[in-house]
């Protein structure tokens, strides 16, 4: 009976979780313009749109563009950082760890106040490339915490055996350490790759409407206007992040990429 109950829980939360999407994807399907739910009348028309609607269109194509380099940057950076962490090179490594923890600790505003404040100094205010750059490091926690978990689950031993047959580090690296840390390496970048496709407020900060994003897009709409196709888009997110996230989980270990270790992993 216990089970049952339990079991009739998580449904009913699971459910209760879905039910926005569900709003969601019916907004999407109305007929007219109009966001009412239920749907009146069933049409795919604003789900097209997306990719029909030139402006949309644009705006998907620079969400992408920005999500995968700014992605691209957090790996840069957060890879030989996690491997300085892992190397204990200097005695104040945490407090380089600390840093590299500190973008996405603050919270968003602060970061995109700052990134606002050093754009419009430098006088690069409102170029495409800021936002890229302001992703690229508000987001590198991420790659960085689980390209950490990857090095941690690295068997020194192995290392040791590798350079007692002659390996240096560049060597290690390339057919030792990179391979068994590739799938912390690969999850990281999905994990700042979506969240740089969702991000508003430093988006907005850093290059105004100069550079239309889906999130800025759908801001824009707000104010002029409102459309399904602001409820299709949201939808797609929806997939590409359940996806993304789906492909982590069957390709890598999602419970030690969140923090979750065995009890082996310990010993």
């Amino acid at each position: 009976m216990s089970k049952l109950l339990t079991r009739m829980f998580f449904v009913c939360m699971a459910l209760f979780l879905a039910l926005p999407i569900v709003v969601i994807a019916g907004v999407a399907l109305n007929d007219k313009k109009t966001l009412a739910f239920p749907p009146q009348g069933l049409s795919a028309d604003w789900y097209l749109s997306v990719f029909t609607d030139a402006a949309w269109r644009s705006a998907l194509v620079n969400s992408v563009l920005v999500a995968a380099t700014a992605a691209a940057i957090s790996v840069a950076i957060a890879l030989p950082l996690a491997w300085f962490l892992w190397r204990r090179v200097a005695p104040w490594a945490q407090f380089v760890q600390v840093i590299g923890f500190s973008p996405f600790i603050l919270p968003p505003v602060i970061t995109a106040l700052g990134a606002l404040s050093f754009w419009a100094t430098t006088g690069f205010y409102g170029q495409p490339w800021t936002i890229v750059i302001s992703h690229g490091i508000f987001f590198v926690s991420l790659p960085l915490v689980t390209i950490t978990l990857g090095f941690a689950t690295i068997d020194r031993e192995v290392i040791e055996a590798g350079m007692t047959m002659g390996a240096d580090d560049k060597i290690l690296m390339k057919t030792v350490i990179f391979p068994l840390i590739r799938p912390y390496v690969i999850s990281g970048f999905a994990f700042a790759f979506v969240l740089s496709l969702n991000e508003y407020i430093v988006a907005y900060m850093t290059v105004g409407f100069t550079l239309e994003t889906i999130p800025i897009k759908v801001f824009n709409a707000l104010r002029y206007g409102y459309t399904p196709t602001m409820a299709a888009v949201s939808v797609f997110f929806v997939l590409v992040a359940v996806g993304v996230f789906g492909l982590v989980a069957r390709f890598g270990d999602l419970p030690k990429l969140l923090g979750a270790w065995s009890e082996g992993d310990e010993t």
